[in-house]
């Protein structure tokens, strides 16, 4: 079994499903008491967040391919960014190291190309649905994303940090999420995106009739492959 690096602590919330996730799989896949052979470099994530918040990018970058580097000199066979926002410095951790990086969008992409889909709604961030890296990057890969309106987008963003991000789940939340999602269901939407990976511990596919595509969910499956590989 190959060693799986994972850069994690952006929420603590998401990388403690990532963990639980690839480690149930891979016993479904082998049985006994196997599980994953997994180091992980957690960050702090307000130093995450301050440089979200500044615009200071660069920063992010440097601070996810020391903590690549690391990985990679303790033992990763391939390292997994449990986040989606912060695939927007994808790039600089690939340059910082000589092991395979398990990208986010090649494991969303593949899943909702599988159900002949095109056109999906995106929820996330106000990074991940404003930000061109997220949406061009699934258009590279044959998907077409919708987002909501502004309005909706920063109330999106804000129930993410201020309550998910922490632990905390409301049922208003929950139901503005999926008055969103009906929303965009109605602009054409075939599926819905759940690009932040603390959204879906706030809703869950029996919410809704449109195919959910968790993205934690399927890049801890991606990981599982590799790591089995």
């Amino acid at each position: 079994m190959k060693t799986l690096g994972i850069i994690g602590g952006m929420s603590p919330e998401s990388t403690v499903t990532y963990y639980k996730q690839i480690n149930q799989l891979v016993n479904q896949r082998l049985g006994g008491n196997t599980s994953a052979k997994i180091v992980m470099v957690s960050v702090e994530f307000e130093e995450i967040v301050q440089c979200q918040k500044s615009g200071n990018w660069q920063q992010a970058g440097e601070i996810l391919a020391t903590a690549g580097r690391q990985l990679e000199q303790i033992g990763a066979d391939g390292v997994l960014l449990a986040t989606n926002t912060m695939h927007k410095v994808a790039q600089p951790i690939i340059d910082a190291i000589n092991v395979p990086f398990l990208h986010i969008l090649d494991a969303t992409a593949q899943a909702i190309k599988a159900k002949n889909l095109s056109k999906v709604a995106l929820l996330g961030t106000r990074f991940t649905m404003q930000d061109n890296f997220y949406k061009d990057g699934l258009m590279e890969r044959g998907i077409t994303p919708i987002v909501p309106t502004d309005e909706v987008q920063q109330e999106i963003h804000r129930i993410i940090f201020e309550e998910l991000c922490v632990g905390k789940f409301t049922p208003q939340s929950k139901a503005f999420y999926l008055k969103t999602i009906e929303e965009l269901q109605q602009q054409g939407a075939q599926g819905v995106i759940l690009g932040c990976t603390e959204i879906g511990l706030l809703v869950q596919q029996a919410d809704s009739a449109l195919p959910f595509f968790d993205t934690a969910e399927l890049h801890s499956q991606m990981a599982v492959e590799f790591v089995l590989s």
